[in-house]
């Protein structure tokens, strides 16, 4: 479904000699070097030949941030401190402005776009985009989810979604989540996808107390016995443990890599969906750039198996995709250096070697 093109490295060598020629020691500007080599190696996919790259400038384009929303059955397990109501409440305040995400998005140059996948009570707005693949998730301690028909109508959704940004121009995306429950949603896809043991995928979420931790564990721990038949294939298993939301960050990054954009993962929710594309096809990874490591007790330890190092560290633990709206500056300052810092032999300065 997703014929996601392997990104080569033809120009590496020239990549990495114009960074060490640039006015600084070797390696001084630390992760925006490696940030501005794989910013770099992505745009320069389709560019011809070494004379043209000798004068390519890449840069952000059209930077564009979607917040997809769902509905989780599971919130009904006791494993959040909010009702599912909070979900439309948030996706009619994302609508009105009144968001982290809308501030960080209009502060920092993001287009946010906000989709509805399936939430308890739509909210009515020309604004949101409907790819509604029902009202609510099944519990997934009691019941498969979804099913596999409604994987791969999020995926197609997703798909045209990303295709009209690409064809608009953006080439770089990021997505963000609103979904009261996702937690244990991602909690649970981290436990089978890493095959780990459910408390050290589960986290506190919203900030829920520890007798509601300890159902969320007893809930993935359910989940995972429930729908063990159902783990080895992706597909199946985010019918089986996924959400509306989920699938379609999913299917976004899958697309998003079909079209040769970068993507700028977020939190917890949104890595999980990183970990079921690259099992779906593992030529994604190398268009994902991971924003933040969150304050959410799995994180770490799922950045750590997908051996990826987050551009910052801020504890954050909101979702709404806004530790990717705040790596946008990093990304920038990225090809900034790249495109317009003076090299040693521009700027007359003795080459330092460190």
């Amino acid at each position: 479904m997703f014929n996601i093109p392997t990104v080569t490295n033809q120009f590496g060598h020239l990549i990495i000699d114009k960074i060490n020629q640039k006015t600084k020691p070797l390696g001084a500007l630390g992760q925006l070097e490696q940030c501005a080599i794989q910013l770099v190696t992505l745009f320069s996919q389709k560019v011809a030949s070494e004379d043209a790259f000798k004068t390519f400038a890449p840069a952000i384009n059209k930077p564009t941030l979607l917040v997809f929303a769902g509905d989780h059955g599971v919130a009904a397990q006791g494993v959040s401190i909010a009702p599912n109501d909070v979900t439309s409440q948030m996706v009619a305040n994302f609508v009105s402005g009144g968001a982290a995400i809308n501030v960080f998005c209009q502060q920092l140059g993001w287009q946010l776009e906000v989709i509805d996948c399936g939430i308890l009570h739509p909210v009515t707005a020309p604004s949101v985009h409907n790819c509604r693949l029902g009202s609510i998730t099944k519990p997934l301690n009691t019941d498969m989810a979804m099913n596999t028909a409604q994987v791969q109508q999020g995926f197609n959704n997703a798909k045209q979604l990303v295709q009209q940004l690409s064809h608009s121009g953006c080439n770089t995306i990021a997505f963000g989540e609103m979904g009261i429950g996702n937690t244990t949603s991602a909690a649970a896809i981290m436990a089978a996808m890493l095959n780990l043991p459910a408390q050290q995928c589960v986290g506190k979420g919203t900030g829920v107390s520890d007798d509601i931790v300890t159902r969320k564990i007893t809930v993935v721990e359910q989940a995972l016995v429930l729908h063990q038949l159902h783990l080895a294939d992706p597909i199946s298993l985010l019918a089986a443990l996924g959400g509306f939301e989920i699938v379609h960050i999913t299917g976004a990054m899958l697309a998003a890599a079909e079209q040769g954009m970068a993507v700028v993962v977020d939190g917890f929710i949104c890595s999980a969906a990183a970990m079921a594309a690259i099992n779906i096809n593992p030529a994604v990874k190398d268009y994902l750039i991971f924003a933040h490591c969150s304050n959410e007790q799995g994180h770490r330890l799922m950045l750590n198996a997908l051996d990826v190092k987050p551009l910052l560290q801020l504890d954050l633990r909101l979702g709404e995709g806004t530790g990717a709206a705040l790596s946008l500056p990093l990304l920038q300052a990225a090809l900034g250096f790249y495109n317009q810092m003076a090299s040693f032999a521009d700027a007359g300065v003795k080459q330092v070697v460190s």
